[in-house]
């Protein structure tokens, strides 16, 4: 008999991210977020005080020796992201990993390859893909709405000029197209499939990560994608799926704080409002489901591999100056 019981959460860190994703834990019936660890035993024990979360832990490896904990939520910097995902579903728990789970395919291979030895689920973090939103765009493209599509822009930027800050450390594979692009990806890849040729280019800052960069992807049926993203930016967040008789818009397509589409024909625009849900809550609902056996997970190896892919030539597109043949996968 399938337990119907919320499953029981840890938090393998305590990134900032995670002040985005506690409250939907703690509001969902389908999450029970139990435990939280860092890398001292003071420093878990303040967190878990603030956040209200009953266990702390002072190692990683002591949350993770918890048997009681059956899922984890991994917000390590991008570059501990495979190595603890894959030493979490070798203890036994079902990994939520924060985005991006890796750019190098034969990472995210190993991680999805321990997960299937483990009988463990591993899903990456894209919690906009959870949004309904996202899943009415995908709607009216299919349904013709803008008739075919030729052209997906999208762009995710914001300003961070803190050299110390771990997101531009090249290191840790700070910078734009890691943090914000992978967003523009993701979603080039959503509407139009598996990129064939990519084009970067890019500015480096102080720090040797990519402060500005700049792609161009073609995909079958000559469908072309363009993106911009940035460290080094104004704050900017958008996409726009582009037909050869419309358009559909969205000004807030990552956290779906106001998630609405605006499509876009000849001088009338008409605006879809999609439902206000919380999209970091529906990506652990979604997961939980998943370890329940309610529902199937959206995000797994297929889609992650195909991110890993699109954001590695990318990556080497604009380090080399030339456009990076992908062959099908």
């Amino acid at each position: 008999m399938i337990d119907a019981g919320p499953v029981r959460w840890g938090i393998v860190s305590t990134a900032d991210i995670n002040r985005k994703v506690i409250p939907g834990a703690h509001a969902s019936p389908h999450v029970d977020l139990v435990g939280v660890a860092s890398r001292s035993q003071e420093a878990a024990d303040a967190y878990a005080r603030w956040w209200e979360i009953p266990r702390a832990y002072g190692s990683y490896e002591a949350l993770l020796a918890d048997p009681e904990i059956e899922a984890v939520y991994i917000s390590l910097p991008n570059t501990l992201h495979v190595e603890w995902s894959i030493t979490a579903l070798e203890a036994g728990k079902h990994v939520l990993c924060e985005k991006p789970l890796s750019r190098h395919p034969e990472d995210v291979t190993a991680a999805f390859d321990a997960a299937e030895r483990a009988g463990r689920l591993l899903s990456e973090a894209f919690m906009w893909r959870h949004h309904p939103q996202a899943k009415r765009l995908a709607e009216l493209v299919r349904e013709g709405a803008i008739g075919e599509l030729r052209l997906v822009r999208s762009a995710f930027s914001y300003s961070l000029y803190d050299e110390a800050n771990i997101r531009l450390d090249p290191e840790l594979e700070g910078g734009g197209l890691m943090d914000v692009g992978c967003y523009d990806v993701s979603a080039s890849r959503y509407l139009a499939g598996e990129p064939q040729r990519v084009w970067g280019e890019a500015w480096y800052g102080p720090t040797g990560t990519d402060w500005v960069l700049t792609a161009t992807m073609r995909f079958p049926g000559d469908v072309i994608a363009t993106f911009d993203c940035g460290t080094a930016l104004t704050n900017r967040d958008e996409l726009e799926a582009i037909g050869s008789e419309g358009s559909l818009f969205l000004d807030d397509p990552w956290h779906c704080v106001e998630p609405v589409i605006e499509l876009r024909r000849e001088r009338a625009v008409e605006r879809i409002e999609v439902e206000r849900l919380d999209p970091y809550r529906l990506e652990l609902e979604n997961l939980s489901g998943a370890i329940r056996g309610t529902n199937e997970l959206l995000l797994g190896r297929e889609d992650a591999l195909g991110q890993a892919r699109a954001l590695e030539a990318i990556h080497r597109s604009a380090s080399s100056g030339a456009p990076v043949q992908l062959r099908a996968s």
